[in-house]
């Protein structure tokens, strides 16, 4: 009898182990997933995000520092640089002013009473060649802007830019570092990341809706001047200490030949008649590397079979982008759609066709609407900088594009349908 108990006591203790184990191993499986989630989601934490919900003393004092000094001394920082910033920005919105404006100048410029703050910094490198830094930045700017600008009808238009709001991560780099005091001989800037720019346009006196096409004109040249000038991989070199600093500055690495040859299904944005389209393409925005196609006239069928060429300064972050326009004479012509390649897809050894939607905004990806597709056929191509390769496709039947890229010295995105063959 006992021997019958003992093993009903060890079975059932068995069982107890087995099941008390089994579920201890559920219990840590479970809280390992509840951290792994837990981790995700911190790192999907915004900067603002996480100063919500944790401790002020976490973050360094310096840094409130840095950002109390910056008020101070803002009110002086925007007496000294409105007219640099004047001098300095004038040009370069010239350099990407619309086709449809003639001028475009500041009347007022004053950087406003709220200072920039910065909210996150961190160590990108830091070795002997020199120190790379990425500094955050928040900006809701109250600046007094007005912009002259004068439209090719012979218009005349103070316009008032308001209400800026900017988010950017922006890297610094110091190098060469040197034993003299300040012990860098040049900075280099540029904006690692834009998160948000938004801003509103006014006309000083009137509504600038009544002004079919300004606004548009006006806000895409802003941009581009922003985006294109600061953007990494363009970055400014301030030198601190005499000294050649050109191995820091953005230099061609190579050359992107383009064929542009059709489109097919485009949306007509004419009531009467069909649309006019042409074809803006570019890798960087500035007018003298932007290729124009010519008109086809009432057709959203229209075949180019046109050749271009572009500069490259980095491969792995450049993208060809496409813009599909109708023409409406001496009115603003109006986007019918626009498609961009990464120019680091380009892969060597291969020929493929792509089939990528023509999209009515390169930024905003939530709109769902059958807009038709852009074909693009890739050729990849060796990266040896000893050699210049030239890459070229025959015409298929309907019509293709040849894209390839030149090496010399190595290499270190209103509605739209329809689809644009490329061969790439």
């Amino acid at each position: 009898m006992s021997f019958f108990l003992g093993l009903v006591l060890g079975v059932a203790f068995g069982i107890g182990l087995v099941i008390a184990f089994a579920r201890s191993q559920n219990s840590r499986s479970a809280q390992r997933r509840e951290l792994a989630a837990t981790l995700a989601r911190f790192s999907k934490m915004t900067v603002e995000d996480s100063r919500k919900i944790l401790p002020a003393d976490l973050y360094p004092s310096w840094l409130k520092w840095l950002n109390q000094e910056l008020i101070k001394i803002w009110p002086y920082v925007n007496e000294a640089a409105s007219e640099l910033i004047r001098s300095s920005v004038e040009p370069v919105l010239e350099q990407y002013r619309s086709a449809i404006l003639d001028s475009l100048k500041f009347s007022k410029l004053t950087l406003g009473t709220v200072a920039p703050q910065f909210t996150g910094v961190s160590i990108i490198e830091d070795d002997e060649s020199g120190i790379t830094m990425d500094l955050e930045l928040n900006w809701d700017a109250n600046p007094n802007l007005v912009l002259d600008i004068r439209t090719k009808l012979g218009l005349s238009l103070p316009i008032q830019v308001k209400d800026i709001c900017f988010t950017g991560v922006f890297r610094l780099i110091f190098r060469p570092l040197v034993d003299q005091f300040p012990c860098f001989g040049a900075v280099c800037y540029s904006l690692r990341e834009k998160k948000k720019l938004d801003f509103k346009l006014k006309v000083v006196g009137g509504e600038i809706s009544s002004l079919p096409g300004i606004s548009d004109a006006i806000e895409r040249t802003i941009r581009d001047a922003v985006e294109d000038t600061l953007t990494w991989p363009v970055r400014k070199v301030v030198p601190i200490l005499p000294g050649d600093y050109s191995d820091l500055e953005l230099k061609p690495v190579g050359t992107l030949e383009v064929k542009l040859v059709q489109a097919r299904d485009l949306t007509n944005k004419d009531l009467v008649g069909k649309s006019d389209p042409f074809a803006i393409l570019y890798i960087r925005p500035l007018r003298d590397r932007m290729k124009t196609s010519k008109i086809i006239n009432n057709d959203l069928n229209p075949i180019w079979n046109e050749h271009f060429e572009f500069i490259v300064e980095d491969i792995n972050t450049q993208n060809l982008t496409v813009k599909i326009y109708d023409d409406d004479g001496v009115q603003a012509s109006e986007l019918i759609g626009c498609a961009q390649v990464r120019l680091k897809d380009l892969q060597p050894g291969k020929v493929k066709d792509i089939w990528l939607k023509l999209v009515k905004d390169l930024e905003v990806q939530r709109d769902k609407k059958d807009r038709g597709e852009l074909l693009l056929r890739r050729l990849v191509y060796g990266k040896n900088p000893n050699r210049r390769f030239r890459c070229g496709i025959p015409t298929i039947g309907t019509g293709s594009t040849s894209v390839g890229i030149r090496a010399g010295c190595g290499f270190s995105k209103s509605g739209a349908s329809g689809a644009l063959v490329l061969s790439l």
